[in-house]
């Protein structure tokens, strides 16, 4: 297929999960032999952040307004599916004027799925439309379970598909490492997850005082007091990811109150550490135990008291063998090639054939 995307971005990681998860998709389409033009408008706050600039699966236009995309349109008549994604700036604009001009599948990506349904009958979003949902062939959305059919019996898409986030196998692995930190957490700050990293991180934390912690992302208030065994970063480039993850005895994953409340959300961190054989410890969320078998593959806690037991009192053989028994589950079932066999298969679907190729 030929595949035009319009991206948050793809070129810079800083502060946001969308390039992780463009990257491992287009790069395993690429691979499946599909040709992919990518479409980032170029903002300061990425242009001065970029550790991706020149990506090598795809061909990569940076346009600084919605006239300059203009000059591409042949590009989105002759594509065989083109995607928009969540948050693009003036996405709605975008978004009309592809469903006019496209030739192919139309398609939207919703990485922020509830968050954007929540804003969309509240406030609104510059990127989507009530009305624009149902001009899109289309629905992919980073939550599955019953959001599926609130988007197409609610909104009237046309069809509502799960395309969860995926982890690049090629990238995040097992490595020999020393163990540098009983538990970690990585994410940018949000006010909503902040009291679940202070419950089931910091309170650990301060109760036991010879454990070693670390927290790594951006925007996070100076106000906020960490405990002094807690290490923060303010941000780790994803070719460190990797390391991070083999370094922690434990990683901590803590999910945003929209994916809470939706269910069905998982974060592109979980599939990470799996992949990683890094034990996971994970807030609770309805549709958490179709991704992971709980007390198995990843480890649920609901306090401060459970938490500090997991960290304290796992053995050595058990903790690696739920790390384990993850990344198995991970491989199979959750990285970008199985995401890009998904997303032929949508294809397929609608086109009526059994089968998109290159």
């Amino acid at each position: 297929m030929r595949i035009v995307v319009f991206g948050l971005s793809i070129t810079s990681s800083w502060g946001n999960g969308h390039a992780t998860t463009y990257r491992a998709l287009l790069r395993a389409l690429h691979r499946r032999g599909h040709e992919i033009t990518f479409f980032e408008r170029d903002v300061y706050w990425y242009a001065n952040n970029r550790d991706l600039p020149k990506p090598s699966f795809c061909d990569l236009h940076l346009y600084g307004s919605l006239d300059e995309v203009q000059r591409y349109v042949e590009d989105v008549r002759d594509a065989d599916m083109v995607i928009i994604g969540s948050y693009v700036p003036e996405g709605a604009e975008l978004g009309e004027w592809v469903a006019t001009e496209a030739g192919g599948i139309k398609a939207f990506y919703d990485i922020d799925t509830p968050v954007t349904l929540s804003n969309l009958t509240t406030k609104g979003v510059d990127y989507l439309t009530p009305a624009l949902i149902a001009k899109y062939d289309l629905y992919l959305s980073f939550t599955g379970g019953p959001v599926l059919r609130r988007l197409e019996t609610e909104f009237n898409a046309p069809a509502a598909r799960a395309l969860y986030c995926s982890v690049d196998a090629d990238v995040y692995f097992p490595i020999n490492d020393r163990i540098r930190w009983d538990l970690g957490y990585m994410g940018t700050y949000s006010a909503d997850r902040q009291p679940t990293v202070e419950r089931l991180l910091c309170v650990p934390a301060r109760r036991w005082k010879q454990g070693r912690f670390a927290v790594i992302g951006p925007q996070y208030p100076e106000s906020i007091r960490w405990p002094a065994n807690v290490r923060r970063i303010n941000h780790l480039p994803p070719r460190r990811h990797r390391l991070f993850y083999n370094q922690q005895a434990f990683t901590l994953n803590v999910t945003r109150a929209d994916m809470v409340t939706a269910g069905w959300s998982p974060s592109v961190r979980l599939f990470e550490a799996g992949a990683c054989a890094t034990p996971i410890i994970s807030d609770w969320w309805d549709g958490l135990d179709t991704f992971f078998e709980p007390g198995h593959e990843i480890l649920i806690a609901h306090s401060a008291d459970e938490a500090l037991d997991f960290i304290r009192h796992t053995r050595a053989g058990e903790r690696a063998a739920i790390g384990h028994r993850a990344r198995a589950r991970v491989l199979a079932e959750h990285t970008a090639d199985r995401r890009a066999e998904q997303l032929e298969r949508y294809a397929a679907e609608l086109a009526g054939t059994s089968v998109i190729a290159n």
